[in-house]
This record gives structure tokens, C-alpha cells and sequence, in this order.
């Protein structure tokens, strides 16, 4: 089920005739279901979970909506089904668990889908007895973040969008689903005098969850080559343009989409890209029997790479603010200013910024640039102040010579005068 139907679905739902009659079975069950999240991610991680669930339980149907149906029309009536059914599921993950299959971090992810989608449907069962018994999910993930050698091999996958789109999480530590939501007027520059030394990110915009956070110079240029190319191509871009879009075939041919039709690159479009470019760079292989989890996660790892770095040099609680993560009691009291957190995360800036050394290297042609332009025009200035005294010199000379001819042409009307002078001389 698509993004677009699901929101579809919801909008159903928020009819005042879907409204009205919301708590009972006569609802569709799996539009409450995703009334209950916000993140097209989230919905997508949640459905699938339920899938299984329903398969396992024997829920038959032709899609994910009938199923829900099935399910809440025969659990309204048997609260003691659907406890079972839970419980024998639930026992099933633990079995996978002790083998060493999945992680009771998995298990309770689970069970966060199904008790969501119950409770949304009003069916009641004692979820302390179900989540008694689950095993303790770790807080932290065996992963690490990506390195800097590797984030260089990502980018030179051959997309024109895997640049801005690594650059920006790198730099920001935007979470993947944030992409469905930005657009290009949600990128606001940072300037110290002429120079672009970051940029301000909206992230969610619209949503209860916005915020702001910030990415480096390398990024915001590479996302502004992104826009330019595009805006060359025949697109039109303004502060509505969805920051990642569709590729197109300038050829006009079938397949690939049309220039002047952008269509935004959902979140999941992105994820696909970056796993692409992740494999086809020789950075990922096939797992080993036995092992969940590769090294870095594909879009998340970014989101560590930004944290790892850029504690390194600014205030952790900072940090968490540009995360966007929740710092506990420090919510209500600690409220930096733009001015406080832009500074504090231009300290961060070079260990965020993956191609340093190509960076440093445009800086100093364009400070050689400048440079050369005001010594020419120094020289410029020299070259034309002599060329002035040479003009006022000549203008002198010839005011003398035309007064010399002017005398010479009197004396010539007066040869008396004339041979009196030539006497003596």
C-alpha cells in the first residue's frame, strides 16, 4: 500500500460520517490504524509487522484492508481469541530469539504494531501479562557509524542525487522520513560577510515534530549544483520544489519521467538509492549464516556518523537538539539561541564535511582569484596614472611648439622684424 492511499484512507477517515462512528466495528480498521502515525516510515515498518502477524494467525484476505477487517470483526466478539492469538505469536519470536534468529529488541517492535492496531479498534486484552514476559531489547545496536573513506566511495555512486542527499544527512543528522516533507525553501542560507559558511534546515515542516537543524557549506552547494542542474534541464524551480525528485529522460523517450513533471522522491525512493549505491560500490556484501546485521545501516548510519563527529567539539545537549531527541527536564529549562546552537555547530563543520581537501582546494583558487583580480587592478590603476603623465607631458609640448609656430607666423608678416631677430641670434 502506497503512501498516497494510505493518506487517501485517512482523509476517509476524518469525514465527519467516518468520525461518527470511529470506536465501532463498522470502521475501517486499518485506517484507524494509520491515523495513529505520523511517518510514511513508520506506517510502512507497522504494516508490515501486521502482515506477518495475520499470516501467522491464519487471517486470510486480498489485501492488508480486509485482513484488518477479518481480524477486528472476529476479535470484537472474542477478546479471548485475540489474547491467544498474540500470545501463541509472541512465543513463536521468543523461540526465534533463544536461537539467536532475531533480538528481543525485534520482539518488542513487534508487539508495539499489533498493540497499536488493537487498541486503535477498541478490542481489549491485558497487554501486562503479554509484555511480562518479553525479553529485554537492548538500547544500543551492534552497528557503527559509516567512515569517512566509505562515505567518500558512496558518493561517487554515478546519480547526480546521491551527493546532496549524503552530504545533507551527514551534515544534519536528519532521519530518512524527513525527506518526505522538505522542499527548497526549507534550506535557508548562512552567510558570514559574502562567504556561505552553512545552512538552516526546516525539518517536518507543517508537522507537530517540526523543527531546525543545520548542514554544512559542501552540502548546500552540492544540494544548489542539484537545483541548477535541474533548473537547466527545463524545470521549473521555485520555493515549492521538492528537494529530491524523479530522474527524467531528456530524450522524451519511454521510461524515465519528464523534465518539466517533477515527482518527489519519497523517502523509501531514497533509502533504495543509498542501499544501490552501498552494494554497487563493493560496501556491502552478503551477511554470513548466523549474522542479522551489516556493519553500518544504510540511511541511519549517517544520522551516527553526525552525532559521533559532532560531539567530538560542541556541547552533547546541543547536539541532541539538532537531533531533535528529547533531553529530558533540560526541555523546559535549557534554551540555547539560533545564534548559541549556529555557533556551536560551525565548531563541528570540518569533521562533517567529506571532502575536505577538494573544499579547501575551491576556497584557495577562489581566494587566488580574487587576489589576482585586485592586483590587476592595482596594476590597471599604475598603468593608467602613466599613461596620464604621458598625455599632460605631451598636451605640453604641443601647447609650446603651436605657441613657437604662432610667433614664427607674425615674424614672417614682418620681415623688418624679422632680420632683426635673425641678427641677433
Amino acid at each position: 500500500m502506497g503512501f498516497t492511499n494510505n493518506m487517501v484512507k485517512i482523509k476517509e477517515l476524518l469525514e465527519p460520517s467516518s468520525l461518527s462512528s470511529a470506536s465501532s466495528s463498522s470502521s475501517d480498521p486499518y485506517s484507524l490504524f494509520l491515523y495513529a502515525m505520523n511517518s510514511p516510515v513508520t506506517r510502512d515498518r507497522y504494516t508490515t509487522r501486521l502482515n506477518r502477524f495475520f499470516s501467522f494467525i491464519g487471517i486470510e484476505g486480498t489485501n492488508i484492508e480486509e485482513r484488518c477487517r477479518v481480524f477486528v470483526e472476529r476479535g470484537s466478539d472474542d477478546n479471548d481469541w485475540v489474547f491467544r492469538s498474540v500470545m501463541s505469536f509472541i512465543h513463536l519470536l521468543k523461540e526465534r530469539a533463544y536461537r539467536k534468529e532475531i533480538t528481543g529488541s525485534t520482539i518488542r517492535n513487534y508487539v508495539k504494531s499489533i498493540k497499536l492496531f488493537i487498541e486503535m479498534n477498541d478490542i481489549l486484552i491485558s497487554w501486562k501479562k503479554i509484555t511480562r514476559g518479553l525479553p529485554k531489547g537492548r538500547k544500543w545496536a551492534d552497528d557503527r557509524a559509516p567512515t569517512l573513506e566509505e562515505i567518500r566511495k558512496i558518493v561517487e555512486y554515478p546519480d547526480r542525487r546521491i551527493k546532496p542527499i549524503v552530504y545533507t544527512m551527514v551534515s544534519s543528522g536528519i532521519r530518512l522520513g524527513a525527506w518526505d516533507y522538505l522542499r527548497w525553501g526549507h534550506i535557508h542560507p548562512i552567510y558570514n560577510n559574502s562567504e556561505i559558511i552553512a545552512a538552516k534546515i526546516l525539518v517536518y515542516v507543517g508537522e507537530e515534530e517540526q523543527y531546525f537543524t543545520y548542514i554544512s557549506s559542501e552540502a548546500y552547494q552540492a544540494l544548489g549544483d542539484w537545483m541548477n542542474f535541474r533548473e537547466k534541464s527545463g524545470e521549473t524551480i521555485n520555493l515549492d520544489s521538492w528537494v529530491m525528485r524523479n530522474l527524467w529522460d531528456n530524450r522524451i523517450t519511454k521510461g524515465k519521467g519528464w523534465i518539466t513533471i517533477p515527482k518527489k522522491l519519497k523517502s523509501s525512493g531514497i533509502k533504495a538509492l543509498v542501499e544501490n549505491a552501498i552494494w554497487t560500490q563493493g560496501l556491502r556484501t552478503k551477511l554470513p549464516p548466523g549474522k542479522r546485521r551489516h556493519e553500518f545501516q544504510a540511511d541511519h548510519g549517517f544520522r551516527k556518523f553526525f552525532k559521533t563527529h559532532a560531539e567530538q567539539v560542541m556541547k552533547p545537549i546541543n547536539v541532541e537538539i539538532l537531533m531533535s531527541h528529547s533531553t529530558g527536564v533540560s526541555d523546559s529549562y535549557y534554551r540555547p539561541s539560533e545564534k548559541d546552537l549556529v555557533e556551536d555547530y560551525l565548531k563541528a563543520v570540518p569533521l562533517l564535511t567529506i571532502n575536505s581537501d577538494k573544499l579547501a582546494l575551491q576556497k584557495q583558487v577562489a581566494e587566488l582569484t580574487e587576489k589576482s583580480k585586485e592586483e590587476n587592478y592595482i596594476i590597471k590603476g599604475k598603468f593608467e596614472e602613466q599613461i596620464q603623465n604621458m598625455r599632460g607631458k605631451y598636451d605640453s609640448d604641443i601647447a609650446l611648439l603651436k605657441d613657437a609656430i604662432y610667433d614664427m607666423q607674425q615674424l614672417l608678416k614682418d620681415p623688418a622684424k624679422l632680420l632683426e631677430v635673425v641678427n641677433d641670434n
